[in-house]
């Protein structure tokens, strides 16, 4: 344990302990380093930590506090699934759940998209109109798989930035993350192969399993840190397991992240047993804390990580453009995309490199992290305040999503259709288990800080979530 996280633990116990209670200045960034031994840096690290972690808030020229919702919510307790092979039949709960998630007269708690007003489309526009006058016409069938050259040397900056160094020839573009995904896995899985999975995962990697026939083993994974690399060593042991779908930061719907060390483990422990680590990492840029987290990819020595992100999430919502780095798999991934859709929109592959370039997409960033910290501290009170004795909810260092945990018995199916009735969606529990185990749990989605219905929602479900209990 590095000195900054082992004086944001000690901290962190303090505050579980009582010891440090709500709206409790704490020592000062001086004071601590003198007491501790430390730099002011290492002080300043422990700090940001516990503050994307919703432990502590700074208040301008006071110095930093014990946050209150912190305080008042208990964090829900890590999952244990029964590690069997099991096969997968979600999509027509999560094709009756989520149709109603497009409506905009609902109150989207259960939306899977972060609020568009959040994000700069008048300066895509400019920068997308621009590319398209000045593009070659001749790169409209020159510029095919695997995508826009530029494009993807921008997203090799990116990615070298974020500690993660990847060939621009490696790079394929995608439409969306989720073909980079369901290129990745059916490039090295057969109909029938086993796949292992957090628990609770994303609900579309089990549509993207039971499209093509594949069973899934689902891993034990702690709402803060991410899935367990112990509890998955012991599946690969038991389990003949093709491939890991995962998701190191911000997990969905969990919001955990995995720390440097436990990364660097899965890595080695995935590379020993050969077994290829699809990475999800669409909310790697959406971090809290002082840096970004760097993906499972920074550690990948021999090509077994294949890593999949978009703009979707952070910059471009609909625009559709994300892509795979995907290791010694690029090449069958760039053939797959070849023969299945060939090529993503050149005019928006453009759009976004001239963006890239020139638009301020790291100052864009900014904004919108901390927009989605404080949405996050706002609704952590409102579950805090008006939601069942008992209920849990997980405290993420980045993301928009609240993993929620109500008393036994409340059946989140049933809270999100009677929410519906008052114009509020939700994502039961259900959504993202294949044997459907979450059965009081919700994701919450913080994505919205621009929608003043949200507080009226949480309240009303909170009386929802009591009269069910």
């Amino acid at each position: 344990m590095k000195r900054y996280e082992a004086l944001a633990h000690d901290l962190a116990q303090a505050i579980a302990a009582g010891r440090l209670r709500p709206g409790e200045r704490i020592a000062s960034v001086r004071q601590t380093s003198r007491s501790r031994g430390v730099s002011a840096s290492t002080v300043f690290e422990a700090f940001y930590l516990l503050e994307a972690r919703g432990l502590i808030e700074a208040r301008p020229r006071s110095g930093y506090f014990v946050s209150h919702a912190a305080a008042r919510q208990a964090e829900p307790a890590a999952s244990a699934p029964a590690a069997e092979e099991r096969a997968v039949e979600v999509s027509e709960l999560v094709f009756e759940v989520l149709g109603h998630m497009r409506n905009r007269a609902l109150v989207p708690l259960g939306s899977a998209f972060p609020s568009p007003m959040l994000f700069p489309l008048p300066r895509l526009a400019l920068a997308l109109g621009k590319a398209v006058r000045s593009l070659d016409p001749w790169r409209t069938v020159e510029d095919l798989s695997p995508g826009s050259a530029e494009l993807r040397r921008q997203i090799g900056l990116r990615c070298l930035g974020a500690g993660c160094a990847v060939d621009a020839d490696e790079l394929v573009i995608t439409n969306g993350a989720m073909e980079a995904l369901n290129l990745c896995l059916e490039a090295v899985t057969q109909p029938g192969d086993l796949v292992a999975v957090e628990s609770p995962t994303f609900y579309a990697a089990l549509q993207a399993l039971e499209r093509r026939g594949l069973k899934a083993v689902e891993v034990a994974t702690h709402p803060r840190s991410g899935v367990d690399v112990a509890a998955l060593a012991a599946v690969l042991a038991r389990h003949p397991v093709k491939a890991c779908w995962l998701m190191p930061n911000f997990q969905n719907p969990l919001g955990s992240l995995m720390p440097d060390e436990a990364k660097q483990e899965l890595v080695a422990l995935l590379a020993r047993h050969q077994v290829p680590l699809i990475e999800d990492d669409v909310y790697g840029e959406l971090y809290f804390g002082a840096r970004r987290p760097r993906p499972a990819k920074a550690w990948d020595k021999g090509g077994w990580v294949m890593h999949c992100s978009s703009f979707s999430k952070t910059l471009a919502p609909g625009w559709r453009v994300g892509w795979a780095a995907a290791g010694r798999f690029a090449r069958e991934v760039g053939r797959r995309k070849l023969m299945s859709s060939l090529a993503a929109p050149l005019p928006s592959q453009e759009g976004l490199s001239e963006y890239l370039r020139h638009g301020g997409c790291d100052r864009h960033l900014r904004r919108l992290r901390q927009a989605l910290a404080q949405q996050r501290q706002a609704m952590l009170l409102d579950v805090a305040k008006h939601f069942p004795e008992g209920t849990r909810a997980t405290q993420p260092e980045g993301g928009y999503f609240l993993w929620v945990e109500l008393p036994v018995k409340v059946d989140a199916l049933e809270l999100h259709r009677l929410a519906l009735s008052h114009a509020i969606s939700l994502a039961p529990g259900h959504l993202f288990s294949a044997d459907h185990r979450y059965r009081h749990h919700l994701r919450l989605n913080f994505g919205h800080p621009d929608d003043t219905r949200v507080a009226a929602a949480l309240k009303t479900v909170g009386q929802l979530a009591k009269a069910l209990a």
